[in-house]
């Protein structure tokens, strides 16, 4: 069975664990066959260098992500310390195809897009394709998944691509603009960290709702985001409007 993974976090070996594969005993084993990366911001890359022990690491990335993770980070450079780490240029707008650790295809292709929103404040240049959606494909059945984990906003053309998706994994980091604010633990708003707040009139809750997806998925949720408490009510708004909250475990068969 191929595993891929959409951006590394730092949490990444506990995810590892959650995968229904065995593990080989009495060796390293990196149970996945790729990374495909949205962006170069820590919380999505650095779960890369705790993949080291991988023999060969497959990422796939625009060129503007791999600068960053170049040059700017030194993510990946660190990495081919441990390990050979072979990069996959994600052109966008172009379907390319995923293929397994021994190079056979997997069945499964990536189309990146442009998002709004800036580059980490760590980069030395801003090109086209730092932060990006994706659209996976199943290449046999065409069923779909949008993973969209960072957003400034959102405009027709955005929408529609999410609309023609079976799944729509989307932003969920804040409630509310202010939410750090709110709270005295931050000085910017959602916004500002090109993250497109839920709630409002110009939120995602009711931008997304008409979306003809059967499953509607907030993912990237902070942890002072309200809608995380089951009982409460943002979430009841949520899960009125035909979304989910994105948890640990979770699985969809598309």
């Amino acid at each position: 069975m191929s595993w891929f993974l959409l951006n590394a976090s730092p949490d990444v070996r506990d995810q590892l664990t959650r995968l229904p594969t065995p593990m080989p005993s009495g060796m390293r084993h990196v149970p996945i066959d790729g990374v495909v990366v949205t962006d170069a911001e820590l919380d999505h890359t650095v779960g890369i260098l705790l993949l080291r022990e991988a023999r060969r690491l497959q990422v796939t990335a625009t060129d503007a992500v791999r600068r960053i993770l170049e040059h700017d980070s030194r993510i990946l450079a660190v990495t081919r310390v441990f390990a050979e780490v072979c990069v996959h240029e994600l052109q966008l707008g172009r379907p390319l195809g995923l293929c397994r650790g021994d190079g056979t295809p997997s069945g499964l292709g990536v189309t990146g897009f442009p998002v709004p929103a800036g580059p980490p404040r760590f980069a030395s240049e801003e090109r086209p394709g730092h932060t990006i959606g994706l659209i996976v494909q199943d290449e046999r059945t065409g069923t779909s998944c949008a993973f969209v984990p960072g957003c400034g906003d959102l405009d027709d053309e955005l929408l529609a691509r999410l609309s023609a998706a079976d799944l729509v994994l989307f932003d969920g980091t804040f409630w509310t603009d202010d939410e750090l604010i709110g709270l005295g633990i931050g000085e910017r708003t959602a916004r500002e960290m090109d993250h497109l707040p839920i709630a409002g009139p110009d939120g995602s809750l009711e931008r997304l709702r008409a979306l003809a997806s059967p499953h509607r998925v907030y993912t990237h949720i902070n942890n002072t985001n309200p809608m995380l408490l089951e009982d409460s009510p943002e979430r009841a708004r949520v899960e009125e409007a035909g979304f989910q909250v994105g948890a640990d475990g979770m699985r969809f068969t598309l």
